[in-house]
């Protein structure tokens, strides 16, 4: 099947407005792409990034446009000759819904990290190279191998791994990180992320290497508000992974020492280059000591005992 892309610059106050109209056309779907929607999660989800790459805010710089998707039919042509009609020039080209459904997973290619492990995307065959395979399925909850931040705690985790470590992960996303160290040989994991769709992402990803419930749990929660949460992760952990920002890491840090082991680690990593200080900061007050640091682009990764 062939769609028909319509975009349709619109002033910001006229989208709503537009959008029934659209509606009344036969559109059945909409993407609004604006500016002022951008900033406006950006500053209300600090909890998820202090980094947003330039090129992105570039893409939305003065942006204000609805964009819909026709089918090539009599159907859809109708309702182009209706948008046109009501709005005047519009921006119009063709796609297959082939392109929507695979061409994102050309991008995704197996990526070496460390000394011992490859991530491998579902569909692509694994690697005779030697290394431990960590099949995964790219989506669209964060960590997928290709981010510096990833790559970094992955590195390190991979030198303090053995049969008798358990893991906790915190912020686990895609779970690569918690699903990476039971593919090197840890005894358990058990992850926790603040996104609601997490345990099930990381739950297919353990599938996919053959690891299940009995080695690995996952949870969904927010670890610096709820005490209970906190609670129910009990201790004894001889590894906690905290691949997230450093507005979280910094408060996380009065709470690490409780999960771990006498003598366990603490991988952090997701921290842009100029906060680094401020983060080492945080963590040596929180009583650890740093026995490693490491740096990749403009990120930087902390291990602490």
């Amino acid at each position: 099947m062939r769609y028909i892309e319509v975009i349709v610059d619109t002033p910001a106050k006229d989208i709503d407005r537009r959008c029934e109209e659209m509606s009344a056309m036969g559109v059945g779907g909409f993407v609004i792409e604006n500016e002022e929607d951008f900033r406006n999660f950006l500053e209300h989800n600090h909890a998820y990034w202090d980094y947003v790459d330039e090129e992105l805010e570039q893409k939305y710089a003065g942006l204000s446009r609805i964009k819909c998707y026709l089918t090539d039919d009599e159907a859809g042509q109708d309702s182009l000759r209706q948008i046109r009609a009501a709005y005047g020039k519009v921006s119009v080209s063709y796609v297959e819904d082939s392109d929507w459904e695979n061409n994102w997973r050309e991008y995704y290619k197996p990526i070496e990290v460390g000394e011992k492990l490859v991530v491998v995307p579902e569909w692509e065959p694994i690697p005779e190279d030697g290394r431990i395979p960590l099949r995964l399925d790219p989506g669209l909850i964060f960590g997928t191998g290709s981010h510096a931040t990833t790559r970094l705690c992955l590195a390190a985790l991979e030198r303090y791994v053995n049969q008798n470590t358990r893991v906790l992960d915190l912020g686990c996303g895609s779970g690569i990180l918690g699903i990476g160290a039971l593919v090197l040989g840890a005894k358990s994991c058990l992850g926790c992320d603040i996104d609601p769709k997490a345990p099930d992402v990381v739950r297919a990803n353990a599938a996919l290497n053959g690891i299940g419930p009995e080695r690995l749990q996952v949870c969904a929660g927010d670890i610096l508000t709820d005490s209970s949460l906190r609670r129910s992760f009990g201790g004894g952990y001889d590894l906690v992974l905290s691949n997230i920002v450093s507005d979280v890491i910094i408060p996380l840090a009065r709470y690490v020492r409780s999960f771990l082991t006498p003598g366990g680690l603490w991988i952090s990593s997701g921290i842009i280059e100029g906060r680094q200080n401020e983060v080492r900061a945080a963590i040596e007050q929180a009583g650890f000591t740093i026995v490693a640091h490491s740096s990749e682009d403009e990120w930087h990764s902390f291990t602490a005992k």
